[in-house]
């Protein structure tokens, strides 16, 4: 069993629909979508959209984790109980359509300050409950392709893109080959308009569950945050 602190809209919102359709598959429910449910899609769709269809629709926080030998499902739970009650609301100015790479993802449109501490305090106060990484999980995020913050930020905090390095996005493909960029990049725009250029509301922390490696991972809590 892992866990993961992500972010995501509430399961009744308009994009958390959306989304789960182009992806494929609801985290909530886990409900899959063939791509004869969700209308016109690319050549390929499925295949593309493989890889975040797994983690569903989310923005990670915290990365996949195990947790440390004394620590049980249930004190993650009254942490996360404990930081959603004292942590603001708040909302990020404009969600656009990005490219980060090969892929694609909704992002900020400009930075964020109050998002990045956000995150930032995400990372260290579930940092006591993670068990250390073991060398496998070092090599699969291979170090040696990473700056040294990054690297740095792996051995410490078990996932390289934390705190100066954190970049905000809601994935939507996996790696897209450059010939068709264009033409997916043209999709999205147009399938999520009804979302981009407007303010997304970040009311909440979710805690993610993958029942053992490999496996789909599905809401196992959802917390409003205050004010929400």
């Amino acid at each position: 069993m892992r866990y993961a602190l992500y972010f995501t809209p509430p399961k009744d919102d308009p994009l958390t629909s959306l989304a789960a359709r182009w992806l494929g598959r609801d985290a909530f429910s886990d409900e899959i979508f063939s791509d004869k449910a969700i209308g016109p899609v690319p050549a390929g769709h499925a295949e593309l959209t493989a890889d975040p269809r797994r983690y569903g629709f989310h923005a990670t926080l915290k990365a996949p984790f195990d947790l440390a030998s004394s620590v049980t499902e249930r004190d993650l739970l009254e942490v996360a109980a404990e930081f959603a009650s004292q942590t603001k609301a708040f909302t990020i100015p404009e969600l656009v359509l990005g490219q980060l790479g090969h892929f694609f993802a909704l992002v900020p449109g400009s930075l964020c300050q109050p998002l990045q501490d956000f995150a930032s305090r995400v990372v260290k106060t579930f940092e006591p409950l993670r068990a250390p990484l073991s060398d496998h999980d070092i090599a699969r995020r291979k170090p040696e392709g990473l700056t040294e913050p990054q690297r740095a930020n792996l051995l410490r905090w078990g996932y390289p893109y934390v705190n100066d390095e954190f970049r905000f996005h809601m994935t939507l493909t996996g790696p897209v080959p450059a010939a068709r960029q264009p033409e997916l990049q043209e999709i999205l725009r147009e399938r999520f308009a009804e979302h981009t250029g407007k303010p997304l509301d970040i009311s909440s922390l979710a805690i993610f569950a993958e029942e053992e490696r490999g496996a789909a991972f599905t809401v196992r809590s959802w917390l409003p945050l205050a004010g929400a």
